[in-house]
């Protein structure tokens, strides 16, 4: 049985959870509180992360590489381009959104949100959650310009960016923090996206001290 070690509100593992059921492979999803990690999880992954993926005899680690592994082994549908501009495009924004983004935007709004209360760390950052209500504005407006000159963020096609960013964007919707007023081709995108029957885990997630808003589910927003 395919196992993944996960956290609800992560969008690393949201991210991966996107790929496998857009794959079509059968998941057990077993949620990790890995702020509390037990010796049995840090022997799963010494970096005490999630998500972490047990498949084909492997446990493996980190959101990229779990996705490309699955990707290699499981090429339909397709997620990545054949050829290595476009791949390397799409790693590119895969970066973006795990790197750039996480840090000036999820991280300063879902784990200050909810994370810290979960997790029992104390009360929000104010000056951090300001900030990353400021700085997804800006990551809207790429979002747009991007889409602006392409049907999906890297290219003709739908790729593993498009699930990157979406992870993301989904934990942010779960607490209300996207105006998708902003843009309306965003907004048409995110709709494609979470209407994709890979996307009904996700929209089902219920965290604990959490409700979903009314739009959350809603694939008419």
């Amino acid at each position: 049985m395919t196992r993944l070690y996960h956290f609800a509100l992560s969008p690393f593992c949201r991210k991966v959870r996107l790929v496998l059921a857009e794959k079509k492979i059968d998941v057990e999803l077993v949620e990790e509180r890995y702020w509390e990690p037990s010796t049995e999880f840090l022997r799963r992954n010494p970096a005490g992360k999630v998500p972490v993926l047990k498949i084909d005899g492997l446990m493996l680690s980190d959101s990229q590489a779990i996705c490309e592994y699955v990707e290699e082994t499981v090429p339909e549908p397709e997620l990545m381009p054949k050829d290595a501009k476009s791949r390397a495009e799409v790693r590119r924004l895969c970066g973006w959104f795990d790197d750039k983004f996480h840090s000036e935007v999820t991280a300063n709004l879902v784990y200050e949100r909810v994370n810290k209360k979960i997790m029992r760390g104390g009360y929000p950052d104010g000056k951090a959650v300001k900030t990353g209500a400021q700085q997804i504005k800006f990551h809207l407006d790429y979002m747009a310009w991007l889409l602006d000159h392409r049907r999906w963020l890297a290219g003709d096609r739908m790729t593993l960016a498009d699930f990157t960013a979406a992870a993301h964007l989904s934990c942010l919707d779960y607490i209300s923090d996207v105006d998708w007023n902003r843009s309306g081709i965003v907004k048409d995108w995110y709709a494609k996206i979470k209407s994709r029957p890979a996307f009904r885990s996700i929209l089902a997630d219920q965290v604990p001290g959490f409700i979903q808003p009314p739009h959350y589910a809603n694939l008419d927003f």
